[in-house]
């Protein structure tokens, strides 16, 4: 999806992208010296980040479900309460489950903690917990605070999982991002990524990925 979104972009740009792919903490921290002109990888805006790099502009967004094991009988985020949670480490699941989530996007509603966990397991990869999970309604994990994209794949494929019904942990907004300092740079990019919702192209893009459009809030 990243991939097409970049090559969307470039083509309004005039130009032929050139994919890099550094680790997460290097695309997020800025001081790019120049290796790269955007970052077009899912990135969430919070106020940390704020702070090192530069937000062009909300391109998805992105639902945060709790999965559970298709033999759990929780109904509701409610039962979770005490419960053993996984996340995948460093990510918004992460902060949110910890009480730490502050996204920096203007109009979003604050961010409301439903869920008191007994335990919080955390994990180097998106699909680790959901491996975790899939091995018995808590066996290892008892649930699992993850894109509701990532999760639809991994049921997908064939994981005994289900995703609460009408209880979003909270919608996180997805922004390009570019080193800090060239306004200019930065707008122009807003620019494009707005006529790209306005003509369809990112509710294609994601609905082609998706299966869903999730370029509207």
């Amino acid at each position: 999806f990243d991939i097409d979104v970049s090559k969307a972009i470039a083509k309004r740009l005039g130009v032929e992208v050139s994919f890099e792919t550094p680790d997460w903490a290097t695309m997020t921290g800025g001081h790019w010296q120049g290796r790269y002109d955007l970052g077009v990888g899912s990135v969430t805006p919070t106020k940390a980040r704020a702070k090192v790099i530069d937000f062009a502009g909300i391109y998805y967004y992105s639902p945060y479900v709790y999965v559970v094991h298709k033999d759990s009988k929780a109904k509701s985020v409610n039962e979770l309460n005490g419960k053993v949670i996984g996340v995948e480490t460093a990510t918004t699941s992460e902060d949110f489950i910890r009480r730490q989530l502050e996204i920096d996007a203007p109009g979003l509603p604050p961010v409301e903690y439903k869920l008191q966990p007994g335990e919080i397991r955390t994990f180097a990869d998106s699909m680790l917990p959901f491996d975790d999970l899939r091995l018995g309604d808590g066996v290892r994990l008892d649930a699992v605070i993850a894109p509701e994209q990532t999760a639809q794949n991994a049921i997908k494929n064939g994981y005994p999982l289900r995703i609460l019904e009408g209880d979003y942990a909270f919608r996180e907004p997805l922004v390009v991002i570019a080193d800090k300092g060239d306004a200019e740079w930065t707008t122009k990019v807003g620019g494009i990524i707005d006529e790209m919702k306005k003509d369809g192209t990112l509710a294609t893009l994601t609905t082609k990925w998706y299966g869903k459009n999730y370029s509207t809030d």
